[in-house]
């Protein structure tokens, strides 16, 4: 059981690269079109998330990942009713079989208990779960600069392709550079509703610290977790509303910068005296 609230912070950065394509926009990077800022979604986190944990707890029982393309959701949710022993295949459910199968899901699906889903599909569902933690999108603290970079191909694809030349010309969209930060919820209550416990809560923090160290790619360039805010509070529910924790977190360019290129570019203030009675703060870098 999980006895404390948290509140986290993560502060994040992206250098010569595309961190969360806009599929409207022919994949170029995500962008508030009215302040020009960067954004990351919060489903772009929880796949990184959800990555890591299934690359170093593969084949242990309980931290299986639910949503990840290797078989249809309605599949996975029969297996949740044969493993229970529940009839499978026919339709008006009782509540008892879907309470059933949604305990097995969340205790065999790291992501179920902390993510939470709707798995309330096909023939065998298995109801919907509420994850205690959450995950605001990501947001650039300065207006970002998108670059096309063009690149060429040597090899074609067709031979009628093959006919016009030896290579043909693509295109890269990139951020130079750019700081983000996203905010995060754990809610105590709702863990102890989904299992989600004290080893899987460390789990999570390695996971979001090391988020991008088995995620490069030339696509996303050189992006890093460069600070996380842990903010803990000594009861369930919690001492202080997040926001009055968020806003002791500032982050602001250093004088006489107007174009930055580096996390050095930045000045981060943090008002760790000021912090409400009941809350402390863990940061890790």
């Amino acid at each position: 059981m999980l006895e404390n609230r948290y509140d986290f912070v993560m502060i994040f950065d992206v250098e010569n690269g595309n961190p969360n394509g806009d599929p409207d926009a022919g994949n170029t990077p995500r962008v508030d079109v009215e302040t020009g800022h960067g954004i990351i979604s919060d489903v772009c986190l929880k796949r990184k998330i959800r990555n890591y944990v299934q690359l170093v707890k593969e084949g242990v029982p309980g931290y299986n990942i639910l949503i990840k393309p290797d078989k249809a959701l309605n599949t996975k949710f029969t297996e949740a009713y044969e493993a229970e022993n529940l009839k499978t295949g026919e339709k008006g459910k009782k509540a008892e079989d879907v309470a059933k199968a949604r305990d097995y899901m969340c205790k065999n699906y790291y992501d179920v208990r902390t993510f939470g889903a709707v798995m309330s599909t096909g023939d065998d569902p298995c109801g919907i779960v509420r994850g205690p933690v959450q995950i605001n999108f990501g947001r650039s603290i300065s207006p970002i600069n998108i670059q096309d970079i063009t690149i060429t191909r040597q090899a074609r694809t067709t031979v009628d392709r093959e006919s016009s030349g030896g290579t043909e010309i693509g295109r890269k969209s990139i951020i130079p550079y750019g700081l983000y930060r996203a905010e995060g919820y754990v809610s105590a209550a709702l863990a102890n509703k989904t299992g989600l416990n004290e080893a899987d809560l460390e789990l999570l923090w390695q996971a979001i610290f090391n988020m991008f160290e088995n995620d490069h790619s030339a696509a996303r360039g050189k992006m890093c977790m460069r600070e996380i805010y842990i903010f803990k509070h000594d009861n369930i529910l919690g001492n202080c509303p997040s926001h009055v924790l968020f806003d002791k977190i500032q982050i602001k360019l250093k004088d006489g910068i107007e174009a930055p290129r580096s996390f050095s570019d930045y000045e981060i203030t943090f008002d760790a005296a000021a912090l409400p009675e009941g809350v402390s703060c863990q940061l890790i870098k």
